[in-house]
């Protein structure tokens, strides 16, 4: 279920518009299971296919020295498992340093050609802008991705001449319907989805990051919270738990081209 609250109504009513397929980005393994696994996991339940891009290898996490040379592959192993637990098994990586990045040309190629390649119905990202409320949230590589992904989208996902070797390769232009985006700043949030019933799983693929929460107890009395809090904000009835998004239409029924 998704339900529309906050100052600014969302364009996207889920009785109207549809969704197959949906590509996830995100700066680093777990990013995307605390923003939004349990929509992720209502998604697949309903037959959608959805896809990740991490776009670092998160080689700076962890809290043990003595997992450094390890820990690329145990976190890569950790996301597997916790995006199989919500339905997820089509994984994808950048491979850019973690703590660098930026939205680099580099970056943003990468970004247009998988959005060219699997051609979602959305997109889903990282937030461009800072939350001052929850610095956490507003990791410098965070906002790197929400850069990288709304630069990507528009224009030049769109635009056969932006990045002419994709073209030429036979990644055609695509018109991305919608950009949903989180980890944001609350005032933007204007989308919400009832994930009551994901709850559970949310929590178990935030635990299989193991290398990144050694608390485990404090986190999920944290992630419960604000899952309750953002439930009353979307307006649900006692006890039912939200994730938030900021939806933006970036090509619908009244898009004129080039603005």
């Amino acid at each position: 279920m998704s339900t529309n609250a906050g100052s600014a109504q969302s364009p996207f009513n889920p009785d109207h518009h549809r969704v197959e397929r949906v590509l996830c980005f995100a700066a680093h393994p777990d990013d995307i299971d605390f923003g939004a696994a349990g929509t992720i996991a209502a998604w697949t339940d309903a037959g959608v296919q959805v896809s990740y891009c991490i776009m670092t290898d998160g080689d700076a996490g962890g809290f043990d020295p003595a997992q450094r040379e390890a820990i690329v592959a145990l976190r890569n192993q950790e996301q597997r498992r916790a995006a199989a637990l919500v339905g997820v098994s089509d994984i994808h990586y950048l491979h850019q340093l973690d703590g660098y990045l930026e939205p680099s040309h580099e970056v943003m190629k990468g970004v247009v050609k998988l959005i060219r390649e699997i051609r979602p119905d959305v997109v889903l990202s990282m937030h461009p802008e800072r939350n001052w409320n929850r610095i956490q949230k507003s990791h410098p590589d965070h906002l790197a991705v929400g850069e990288s992904v709304t630069r990507a989208v528009y224009p030049a996902v769109e635009n056969p001449f932006a990045y002419p070797e994709l073209a030429e390769s036979g990644l055609e232009a695509y018109k991305l319907p919608w950009l949903w985006l989180y980890a944001g700043p609350e005032d933007r949030e204007n989308h919400f989805v009832d994930v009551t019933g994901q709850v559970d799983r949310k929590l178990a693929a935030i635990h299989v990051h193991t290398s990144q929460h050694p608390d485990r107890e404090a986190m999920d009395r944290t992630v419960r919270g604000m899952m309750l809090d953002l439930g009353r904000r979307a307006g649900l009835s006692e006890g039912g738990s939200a994730e938030s998004f900021h939806v933006v239409a970036i090509n619908g029924s009244d898009t004129i081209a080039g603005f």
